[in-house]
């Protein structure tokens, strides 16, 4: 069966969108700020598509004859008028920030406060376990230093 002109201007548009197309509009090349800092831009990427197309009466027909002022029959085939077309946007979205061992996700905007609450979250669990280990060590100071007098304390006792 032969192919319908919709057909190819459909396949021409979804080319079109293709070459457009890679991982690289999404998620952006690394860029390396320092030696232990690089930030990955990702985007969002929207496409539209239409394509429409009409066929003039008796298209279906394979053709048809048409007598020439030479009275000489010629065999017409009717013509298809379609058109089509491709959009595109693209918006940042966000940037992923890789700091030496740590990893964020920076969101461009803010839609509200819980957004802003969630970015600080892995922030505030690092610094309360810096507090939770130097409490900690401190603890073990205190009772190092307890159990080395007690020590004294019985040698001095034994003497």
């Amino acid at each position: 069966m032969k192919e319908h002109p919709i057909e190819g201007l459909m396949l021409t548009a979804m080319e079109s969108i293709r070459s457009m197309i890679d991982v690289n509009t999404i998620i952006g090349e690394p860029m390396i700020i320092s030696e232990d800092i690089t930030i990955i831009p990702i985007s969002k990427v929207g496409f539209g598509l239409a394509a429409g197309g009409s066929e003039f009466k008796d298209e279906t027909i394979e053709g048809y004859l048409r007598k020439q002022n030479t009275e000489e029959e010629i065999q017409y085939r009717l013509p298809f008028g379609g058109g089509a077309g491709v959009g595109a946007s693209i918006s940042p979205v966000a940037f992923i920030v890789i700091q030496s061992e740590t990893v964020k996700l920076m969101p461009v905007e803010h839609n509200n406060c819980i957004d802003k609450l969630l970015d600080y979250i892995p922030d505030l669990f690092d610094k309360v376990n810096k507090i939770i280990e130097k409490k900690v060590e401190s603890k073990e100071k205190q009772t190092d230093k307890i159990i080395e007098q007690i020590r004294k304390n019985c040698e001095k006792n034994k003497d």
